[in-house]
C-alpha cells in the first residue's frame, strides 16, 4: 500500500471526523478534504484526486449511494464504508454503487489501515478485471467491424477473403491507422455506394432531399 496516502473524508459529525483524521495521521496519511456530506463527493474527488474515499455515517442513504455510483463511474476510486447500522439490502446497495469495503459498527481508528489496505486491493482487483473485460469487448467490435469490412470488399472488388484482408492492411499502412479504423472507413463508403443496404438508402434519401 502506498503511504502515504491522500485521502478525502465524508463525515457528518464534526468531533467523530477529527477523532479520525487524527488516526489517520497517526498512520501517516494525510486527510486532504474532509465534507459533512456526500453530496459534492464526485466533484471533490476530481479536484483533490485522492487515493482513497473514507465515508463514516450512520447508514447510505439513498443520495449517498447516488452520489457513490456517479463517483464510481465518473472518478472511480477505492471507497470504504464505515456504517453504525446494518442492513442486508443496504449492504448490497452500496457494494453496486461501487463501495470496496462495508464496515458495521463503525469506525474504529485501530483497524482503519487494514481495512483500507484490503479496500485497495480489492478495488485494483476489480478495476483490472473491469479493464480486461473492456478490452475484450472492444477487440471484439473491431473484429465484427473488419469481418464486415472484408464482406463488402469481396463483393465490391470481386475478390477473396484473403484479398479483401490485405487491401485493409495494406490501406492501413498507407494511412498510418489501425486496421480496424480502415475497416470502419470502408463499411461507411462502401456501404453509402450500396443503395441495397439500409445505410446506403439511407444516404440515397438524404442525398435526393438535399
Amino acid at each position: 500500500m502506498p503511504s502515504p496516502l491522500n485521502i478525502l473524508l465524508v463525515d457528518d459529525e464534526v468531533v467523530r471526523a477529527a477523532m479520525v483524521e487524527e488516526a489517520l495521521m497517526t498512520e501517516g496519511h494525510r486527510v486532504i478534504c474532509r465534507l459533512s456530506s456526500p453530496a459534492s463527493l464526485n466533484q471533490m474527488v476530481e479536484r483533490h484526486q485522492p487515493d482513497v474515499v473514507i465515508i463514516d455515517m450512520e447508514s447510505p442513504d439513498r443520495d449517498t449511494l447516488e452520489s457513490m455510483a456517479l463517483l464510481n463511474r465518473e472518478n472511480p476510486r477505492p471507497v470504504v464504508f464505515f456504517a453504525d447500522q446494518h442492513d442486508s439490502d443496504t449492504l448490497q446497495a452500496a457494494l453496486k454503487a461501487g463501495v470496496s469495503a462495508y464496515v458495521v459498527d463503525g469506525l474504529v481508528p485501530e483497524r482503519v489501515k487494514a481495512i483500507v489496505e484490503v479496500a485497495i486491493a480489492r478495488f485494483d482487483a476489480f478495476h483490472s478485471m473491469r479493464q480486461e473485460l473492456d478490452k475484450a469487448r472492444n477487440q471484439l467490435a473491431e473484429r465484427k467491424h473488419i469481418e464486415r469490412a472484408k464482406g463488402l470488399l469481396m463483393k465490391h472488388q470481386n475478390c477473396d477473403e484473403e484479398q479483401a484482408y490485405r487491401m485493409l492492411r495494406k490501406l492501413a499502412m498507407d494511412r498510418g491507422q489501425r486496421i480496424a479504423e480502415v475497416a470502419d472507413s470502408v463499411i461507411d463508403i462502401l456501404e453509402r455506394l450500396n443503395p441495397t443496404s439500409p445505410q446506403g438508402r439511407s444516404a440515397d434519401k438524404r442525398g435526393s432531399r438535399s
